[in-house]
């Protein structure tokens, strides 16, 4: 069992949760690098927290330039055992309107290859399984946390992470949809990834905040209209992390902490030691012990 720590990768304006004491700001350096900004920890009537704002505070970093991996690095580092993403997302389905909340049970990753995808690489080979990318157990937490305040939620669909930071053409819009995708949105691939790696369970939340451009007699998506719904789901979201933080069980045995136990396929003693020193904090329960899963 493993006391849970809960971290939030969000959007500016997340950190100040109200009643937050014992706030710190820690600026963490990773083997990948700078992650995107210092972390906000602090107690939420004893529950420890840590805020991360995925592209910087004043959102300097464009979804293609985020370090996910120096991000989930540092929350790794620090003792994160769950980490919540809150993302802005338009909506590729009639029934997601604006405003409300759906946390996807699947990810379709569309983007193309500019991102630093993976820990793995540098002498050491790995190959964790993604077929269900979000922890059903910590989206049950965050689905009740939802149902508590006066938000319409979903637990449901494909969340579709493109490139960007362009928002789509029509006709990629509809193609989406003809995929079967619920919502669109541009952070959620390697994120989800890289925390599975990490040993990390994850869950979205995702905020509607616009029809995207399929709807054809609608005007298409602005920058100013997201910002406008965005300012209205900030309090929202803030209410969830506390509502979650009061439900998430105090200690874990998620049995996503060992996603990696059975994934690692190069002999500890042929990875370099640089590289095996970058990973220990991930795997190095795996190269200590001397079974030695390879």
């Amino acid at each position: 069992m493993k006391k849970t720590y809960l971290g939030v990768i969000g959007g500016s304006g997340l950190y100040d949760l109200p009643g937050l004491t014992d706030v710190q700001e820690l600026a963490i350096s990773t083997p990948f690098g700078q992650p995107s900004d210092a972390i906000i920890t602090g107690k939420l009537n004893g529950r420890p927290v840590a805020f991360l704002p995925r592209h910087g505070k004043g959102h300097r970093f464009t979804p293609t330039e985020v370090n996910y991996r120096a991000n989930i690095f540092a929350l790794k580092s620090i003792g994160v055992t769950h980490i919540l993403s809150v993302s802005a997302v338009g909506s590729l389905q009639e029934q997601y309107a604006p405003g409300c909340v759906v946390i996807p049970k699947q990810i379709l990753d569309k983007t193309v290859g500019l991102r630093e995808r993976t820990y793995f690489g540098r002498g050491v080979v790995g190959h964790v399984s993604l077929a269900d990318p979000y922890c059903p157990d910590f989206q049950s937490t965050a689905l009740a946390a939802c149902q508590k305040e006066d938000v319409k939620v979903f637990n449901e669909g494909t969340y579709v992470c493109v490139e960007g930071p362009r928002f789509s053409s029509r006709a990629e819009s509809h193609a989406f949809r003809a995929e079967g995708c619920g919502i669109i949105g541009m952070t959620a691939m390697p994120e989800a990834a890289l925390a599975r790696e990490a040993e990390i369970p994850y869950c979205t939340l995702a905020f509607v905040t616009d029809y995207d451009c399929w709807r054809e007699n609608e005007e298409a998506v602005s920058v100013e209209a997201v910002l406008a719904v965005l300012k209205k789901n900030i309090d929202a979201s803030k209410r969830i992390v506390k509502n979650i933080l009061a439900t998430l069980p105090e200690s874990s045995d998620n049995p996503i902490f060992n996603a990696a136990q059975f994934a690692l396929m190069t002999s500890a003693e042929l990875i370099p030691a640089e590289t095996k020193r970058a990973l220990w904090p991930f795997y190095g329960k795996y190269w200590s012990s001397s079974a030695g899963h390879h």
